[in-house]
């Protein structure tokens, strides 16, 4: 089976002015992108997509392939199915498994790639997602009549344990694995039968903002030894 990793990384941020060239731990959020989907030893070839010219030079100096983005799958309307498409498009024929990785989170462990994408290969699951543990009590609004708020995963009358709450996980972005043919005929990233990848959290953050980039930062020697 041939393994493919997309990391499609626009020039256009908005909240974080050229985010995915923002660095952590010393190397930039394309680059970390690129270093984890090359590390692991399931994948046979690591795509960037991009519209940015700085982006794709960072990419390429990485060790990955570029595939330059059409404009209108750049905008901030576009869905990251639409350049994930796209990058299948260009690869052509014979990728069995796709590997959406996100640059937006830098700590994304090579070996977390490697046991998704063995989980898909074995059948086990059509997509399988980047997800953290959440044993926690959701609230909501409430639907009745006199308002406030209402217990989502937990009846509010009974207080039940941590422990006795139904599983759950809350999906932290990092990666996708992906049945190929099964993305290509539903055209969007859940399909099929759906599994998560518990990962560790103290690597699950996301980077939308620049207070989210400087912890980040700050997080990369304790999480990587100080090999960042």
């Amino acid at each position: 089976m041939t393994v493919l990793a997309v990391i499609p990384a626009r020039g256009g941020s908005k909240g974080v002015p050229g985010k995915n060239l923002r660095t952590v731990g010393g190397r930039s959020l394309v680059a970390r992108a690129v270093g984890a989907a090359r590390a692991a030893a399931s994948v046979d070839r690591v795509v960037v997509s991009t519209d940015d010219p700085a982006i794709a030079r960072e990419a390429e100096a990485s060790g990955a392939v570029v595939v330059v983005r059409p404009a209108e799958l750049a905008t901030d309307e576009a869905a990251s199915e639409s350049a994930l498409l796209h990058a299948l498009e260009v690869a052509g024929d014979g990728v069995d498994v796709l590997v959406f990785v996100q640059a937006t989170s830098p700590f994304v462990d090579h070996d977390d790639l490697d046991a998704a994408v063995a989980r898909v290969r074995s059948g086990e699951a059509d997509v399988v997602f980047a997800a953290i543990a959440t044993p926690v009590f959701l609230w909501a609004p409430s639907n009745e009549p006199s308002g406030g708020w209402a217990g989502v995963n937990h009846d509010a009358a009974h207080r039940p344990r941590r422990q006795e709450l139904p599983p759950q996980v809350a999906e932290t972005g990092a990666f996708y694995v992906l049945d190929a043919a099964g993305f290509r005929a539903a055209r969007h990233r859940f399909f099929g039968r759906i599994e998560p990848a518990v990962v560790d959290e103290r690597g699950a953050l996301e980077i939308d903002t620049e207070q989210q980039l400087r912890l980040a930062d700050a997080l990369a020697g304790t999480i990587e030894g100080g090999d960042a």
